[in-house]
């Protein structure tokens, strides 16, 4: 079991350190390109990205997380020297999630701020924006998720790049033998 884990925690890290090291050239070309019309407070995925993932407001949901914004470094609370240097800085938390292919999985997002608006943008591993919405100030919002391919699908805040970003590994179900 713990030499499994171990190999897990290589394969993990390398995974995240390969994401790590391409995401932030591709948000940009991915925005450029497959970024739904801002005008629209939330954007679903369409036919051609429903067979990647379902988005469902409410369904039979068999597990569940919530995901937080989080404040790290702001203007009210400082530390003044990095808010100068960097600007703000907001994080979700939790940044990864594990889940299992074709289990209906309720994503929660708890915007915590009270004067920041924040916003989710769900991209498939080639980096095609599946879904997009706006969070608004302390606002909870609530979907199903049902992913119907294995992989890594990166997520992240578009106004507050590059910190503020996460990634859903989504495994293969588990086997009932």
């Amino acid at each position: 079991m713990r030499v499994a884990m171990t190999a897990m925690n290589g394969i993990w890290r390398g995974a995240m350190v390969a994401a790590s090291a391409i995401l932030p050239a591709l948000i940009g070309v991915a925005s450029a390109v497959a970024a739904p019309p801002m005008e629209k407070h939330y954007y679903l995925p369409d036919a051609a990205a429903s067979k990647i993932v379902s988005v469902a407001k409410t369904g039979n949901v068999e597990a569940e997380v919530t995901v937080l914004t989080e404040a790290v470094a702001i203007k009210e609370t400082g530390p003044k020297e990095t808010v100068a240097k960097f600007g703000e800085v907001y994080a979700f938390s939790p940044a990864f999630i594990a889940i299992r292919r074709e289990v209906p999985t309720m994503l929660t997002f708890w915007n915590l701020q009270p004067d920041d608006e924040h916003d989710l943008m769900l991209t498939a591993p080639d980096f095609t924006v599946l879904l997009h919405l706006t969070l608004a100030p302390l606002s909870k919002t609530s979907y199903v998720f049902t992913f119907h391919k294995d992989g890594i699908f990166p997520f992240y805040c578009t106004v507050h790049q590059p910190e503020m970003n996460g990634q859903i590994l989504v495994l293969p179900p588990t086997s009932t033998k």
